[in-house]
């Protein structure tokens, strides 16, 4: 049965090519631009390299006080997350690393803007990042505040060409370093592990005399188990309420919280920098789908139920041999959901291409956009709502037509 209406469904759409034409560049226009934001989101927030266990990280990346008058919010000291965050007993690991610094170096007399980051041992620990020669610096280079440094694939192309790296020596913000070790580029979006240059914290001492709450420090906390990150909230809830505040007389409360990327850019942009607001978040990026999914919807309503009519006589006569409302509507739905699977092929090749040309365009710098298989059952399950919505009305529509009624062509 399916396959005689997956016949007759082609047979439709080749016998009316230009009403085939608008209903295809609809479905596949909208689906493309819902699979690259789609794919822009996964590359945000997602598990992607380096945070590929995101069910199991945290980062603590703000600090806010609330003043007499105001408030004051930016990144953690480095004091803070040392002697409050990194104590903590429920995590498995904790590491502290600085928001990235824009440094110049000079290679044959060019000049080269690249982003420094500072970093514990337990910063390779926790992160994934993809090695393409040597190692990271552990524990006693980074207590002997070692020279050394790690990095991207693109300072390597820069420096050395396609030549061997480690061993050699680059020279940023006139300072040589000796590189050990090169990772793959990792994008701008992934502000908590993405430098071109990683060298040891402990070159920064001189940050780790400052004794404010308020720095240049983010912290990137790993769980046991996915398990642990509510009981890992819960501690840092209690130990925020044990951090005494240090000028009462202009602070009065100080906020902090270990969170995953999304709840934080939710509580920032939304909750104001204190509330909880990933629901709400979702609830716009849904609100905002199917409101950019409701105008080709209604076109593509009106254009199923002009397709439809044209075959009022078909509907007649089935019915006149017994067909039940039931199976009308089902084939209807089905040979419109085969339509949208169409456009939604298209769709996805559009999306590829418009992703591949935001890669290579560097606007989003070491942007890796593609189509993986979490994008793929997105725009799968976009396809079949767009089918359903777009196909239910029109086929209920036609199997209330009596069969008399349909074989004059008429509508009820």
């Amino acid at each position: 049965m399916l396959r005689n209406y997956l016949k007759i469904a082609w047979k439709v759409l080749l016998r009316r090519k230009f009403f085939t034409f608008i209903s295809l560049f609809g479905i596949s226009f909208t689906l493309m631009v819902l699979m690259v934001a789609t794919s822009l989101f996964d590359h945000a927030f997602g598990p992607q390299m380096p945070e590929r266990e995101t069910d199991k990280l945290l980062f603590v990346n703000m600090m806010r006080s609330e003043l007499e008058q105001g408030t004051q919010s930016g990144p953690p000291s480095y004091y803070f997350l040392n002697r409050y965050v990194r104590p903590l007993e429920t995590p498995e690991q904790v590491s502290i690393n600085s928001v990235y610094v824009t440094v110049n170096s000079y290679v044959d007399n060019r000049k080269l803007a690249l982003d420094l980051k500072f970093a514990d041992a337990a910063f390779w620990e926790i992160l994934d990042f993809n090695f393409l020669e040597g190692k990271p610096f552990g524990k006693q280079e980074v207590e002997n505040a070692s020279r050394v440094a790690v990095i991207n694939e693109s300072t390597r192309k820069q420096y050395f060409g396609t030549g061997e790296a480690v061993g050699q020596e680059i020279e940023v913000d006139q300072v040589k370093y000796r590189v050990i070790g090169v990772v793959e580029d990792v994008t701008v979006l992934r502000l908590h592990s993405y430098a071109d240059v990683w060298v040891p914290i402990t070159l920064r001492s001189r940050d780790f005399k400052n004794n404010g709450m308020h720095g240049e420090y983010f912290a990137t906390i790993k769980a046991r188990k996915a398990s642990d990150i509510p009981a890992i909230k819960e501690e840092y809830a209690r130990m925020m309420q044990q951090v005494p505040i240090q000028n009462p007389k202009e602070v009065k409360a100080l906020h902090s919280y270990a969170e995953s990327v999304l709840e934080s850019f939710a509580r920032t942009f939304l909750g104001n920098g204190h509330e909880d607001k990933v629901g709400l978040l979702y609830g716009i990026l849904a609100g905002i789908t199917l409101l950019f999914m409701l105008l080709p919807t209604i076109n593509l309503v009106n254009i199923n139920i002009s397709r439809i009519m044209e075959r009022s006589s078909e509907i007649g006569v089935r019915k006149a041999f017994g067909a039940s409302s039931s199976t009308i509507i089902g084939q209807f739905i089905v040979e419109n959901i085969f339509l949208t699977l169409l456009g939604g092929l298209l769709g996805f090749a559009l999306s590829a291409a418009v992703l591949a040309l935001i890669n290579d365009s560097g606007i989003i710098t070491y942007a890796d956009l593609g189509l993986n298989l979490r994008v793929f059952g997105w725009g799968l399950l976009l396809c079949l709502v767009f089918g359903l919505i777009s196909g239910v009305y029109p086929a209920f529509k036609m199997s209330r037509l009596h069969a008399v009624e349909a074989l004059k062509g008429g509508s009820k």
